[in-house]
């Protein structure tokens, strides 16, 4: 049975592609994928912090981004207040102006009842002087 084994075991190796003499090759040969093993390990992790960084940088740049939008924002804000301000101050002359224009044209129509009266009665005086 032992020598069946044997013969089995090295069957499986040979369909493996590995041959194995004695066991400093196998441990040779255990090294070897240890070593390239480790090598794609390091190779993974150095892409891996190649990606870190890079994803660092955008996020720098996004955040520069950020904050000069957030500036340009409040000096946007800061001129429609003050362009708020200087509507509602051209509101409120306005306003002023409209209340002005309207006591004017009260007045003026008070004018023109007094001026009609005073006609009336110029008229009336000047009828009874031709009439006398």
């Amino acid at each position: 049975l032992q020598k069946e084994l044997l013969k089995y075991k090295q069957e499986a190796r040979n369909l493996q592609g590995i041959k194995i003499t004695s066991p400093q090759d196998a441990l040779q040969q255990r090294l070897l994928q240890q070593d390239a093993s480790v090598l794609q390990l390091k190779q993974e992790l150095l892409r891996a912090n190649m990606d870190k960084e890079e994803l660092h940088n955008q996020n720098v740049d996004l955040q520069r981004k950020v904050e000069e939008r957030n500036r340009l924002l409040a000096e946007y804000k800061k001129e429609l207040c003050q362009k708020d301000r200087h509507l509602q101050q051209q509101q409120t002359k306005l306003d002023e102006m409209l209340r002005e224009l309207s006591e004017a044209s009260y007045q003026q129509v008070d004018l023109e009842r007094e001026l009609e009266h005073k006609e009336a009665l110029l008229a009336h005086c000047m009828k009874r002087e031709a009439e006398e």
